[in-house]
Parts: structure tokens; C-alpha cells; sequence
């Protein structure tokens, strides 16, 4: 998950409150330390960038796809902050979020499970990078629920960045393509995937706006309860649909908490607290391109000139509009 104005997305970065400020690390860490964080949150970025081919090989139900990450990136989750809080029960102390936190806690967990169901869900439909890409427009969802429930002020340069985004949306989802005379026709249930897309985008926007509201969690805790809560509660969906066959499967599946989840979001948490928030709203762009390359070399998906320009118009509308949220404090 990621920092509260960014994605956790599904697939996207998780949501991580700002319990340090990375502005201030920044200025004081070495180049080199700085460096190192650069290397590891664009390497956690790149990582998530590959899930589609991970879903795509294990070939198994979105909700047991989904049980799956949250049951192996609970362990790799539980070994990284037991590494880190150097104890067992130091782990416990940094675990436990206290009763008054704990259902919204709960709530969040829940909300970004959905997330995560519903990005396994729509990438059945749609190419994993435009189901990424169309995750990505969770920095426009924040803006509208920030203004909404928070009541915060919505700057003219975000308003200006939001309407070229979703000019850049609707051109990314192949609106353009599918109405001029010379594009085809979408796959059936390609607009079913976009749609799932958008409300899975909202779901996790809706987690970034009232952890911002509940304030600052350590880091990796609320990845830790949200894997903790999925592992519980949806074990039913590989009951229920049957266990996958002992072997490629499992391996496939593995990946998806182990790397997708807990070397993924280790490796994007480190290098957050290196950085400066300006640098990590722009690099957590790499997630979609690494995405839509993949797409592009694994699954021969390749995008047509006006998607990729949509592309192009909405990551930059976005990413134009985080760097002046930062900047404007």
C-alpha cells in the first residue's frame, strides 16, 4: 500500500499513514542511502508489475487467488516485522494497533481485500496493464472524497490535473478506439472489467482517505491485518471452489504473497522512508509501465495509439497533480 495521497492498490502500492515524515529523512540520509532507496521502491513497483502473470499461470478463482496472497504474504509480512522489531514480542507491540483503532483497522483491511478481489476479477476481462493503469486513477477518487468528507481545499492546478486524467481514462479504456470507424470491438465483459476496475479504485481510495483520518499506523502493520483478515475469513473460497493441484499451482501462488506481497511491499516500505514524498509519487509509476510491458511481451496485448496515449495523459495528469499537492504541503 502506499503513502496516503498515493494507491495500495490491487494492486497498486499500499497505503502506509504518514507515522515518519520522508521529506525530513530525506534531507538528512546520504546520497547513497538515498540511492538505495530509489533502487527498492522501484524494484517493489516493478515486482507488482508481474502479478498478472502470476494469476494468469496459477489458474484458479479470483477469491481464492486472493486467499492465497493474503495467507502467504501473512507469513512473509510476519517474518520482515519480526526481523525488523528484532523480538517476537516486540512484533506483538508493533502489531497491535489498540481498541479503539481496531475496527476501523478492520474496516480498511476489508476494504482493500475487495480491492484486491476485484483487480483479480477484472483481469480476467481486461489486459492486466490497462486494469492497472485504470487503478491508477485512485489519486482522483482520494481528491473528490478528500473534499467530500475532509472538507479539505481543492487547489485549481489538481482541478486542472484531475479533468486531463480522466480525459486520459477515457481514452485509456479504448472509448476512442471502439466508437471511430476504423477500431473494433471490445471482448465480451471488457466493460464489466473496466468497471470493476474503477469501483476497486474507489474502494481503495476510500482506505487512503480514513487511514488519513485515523492517523499514522507503523509501517507495514495495516498490509499485516489486511493479510491477517483475508487468511481468516476467506479461507471458504478454496473450500468451496476446491484446492488447486499440489505443484505448479501452489508455486504460482506462493509467488503472489511471498514476492507479490511481502518482498514487494518490504522493498516499497524501505525505500519510502528514504525518499522524499515529491520522488515516490513519481515512481510509483513504474508499477503500471512495468505492467503494460508485460502485458505487452508475455500476453501479446498491446495497446492500441489512442489507449497509450491515454496512458500517457492520465499518468502524467496524476502524476503532475501529486508533485503540486507535495510541494503545496
Amino acid at each position: 500500500m502506499q503513502q496516503p495521497s498515493s494507491t495500495v492498490s490491487g494492486t497498486s502500492t499500499p497505503v502506509v499513514p504518514a507515522s515518519a515524515s520522508p521529506v525530513a529523512v530525506a534531507r538528512v540520509l546520504p546520497d547513497a542511502r538515498r540511492l538505495d532507496g530509489w533502487v527498492a521502491f522501484v524494484l517493489g513497483n516493478a515486482l507488482l508489475g508481474t502479478i498478472g502473470v502470476f494469476v494468469h499461470e496459477a489458474q484458479v478463482a479470483p477469491l481464492t487467488v486472493t486467499w492465497f496472497r493474503c495467507a502467504f504474504g501473512l507469513i512473509g509480512l510476519t517474518l520482515w516485522m519480526a526481523w525488523r522489531n528484532q523480538s517476537w514480542s516486540g512484533l506483538r507491540r508493533g502489531l497491535w494497533v489498540g481498541w479503539a483503532a481496531l475496527p476501523w483497522v478492520l474496516l480498511l483491511s476489508g476494504l482493500m481485500l475487495a480491492s484486491w478481489w476485484l483487480f483479480f476479477t477484472a483481469i480476467q476481462q481486461v489486459p492486466t496493464g490497462v486494469a492497472v493503469v485504470l487503478f491508477h486513477v485512485q489519486p482522483l477518487w482520494v481528491l473528490l472524497l478528500g473534499a467530500w468528507w475532509l472538507k479539505e481545499a481543492v487547489p485549481r492546478q489538481r482541478v486542472v490535473s484531475v479533468l486531463v486524467a480522466m480525459v486520459g481514462l477515457v481514452l485509456a479504456t479504448g472509448v476512442a478506439e471502439g466508437l471511430a470507424p476504423w477500431g473494433g470491438s471490445h471482448a465480451p465483459g471488457y466493460w464489466v472489467g473496466v468497471g470493476l476496475c474503477l469501483i476497486g479504485a474507489l474502494c481503495t481510495a476510500t482506505v487512503t482517505v480514513v487511514a488519513k483520518r485515523l492517523g499514522a499506523l507503523p509501517l507495514g502493520t495495516l498490509a499485516w491485518w489486511q493479510c491477517a483478515l483475508g487468511a481468516t475469513v476467506l479461507w471458504v473460497a478454496p473450500v468451496g471452489h476446491g484446492w488447486p493441484a499440489w505443484g505448479v499451482s501452489w508455486a504460482w501462488l506462493a509467488g503472489l504473497g511471498l514476492i507479490h506481497t511481502g518482498l514487494a511491499y518490504t522493498l516499497m516500505y524501505a525505500g519510502m522512508t528514504r525518499l522524499a514524498t515529491t520522488r515516490v509519487a513519481v515512481l510509483q509509476f513504474a508499477y503500471p509501465t512495468v505492467a503494460i510491458v508485460v502485458d505487452w511481451l508475455y500476453f501479446q496485448n498491446t495497446l492500441g495509439a489512442w489507449q497509450m496515449a491515454g496512458v500517457v495523459l492520465m499518468l502524467g495528469a496524476i502524476g503532475a497533480g501529486e508533485r503540486s499537492a507535495r510541494r503545496n504541503g
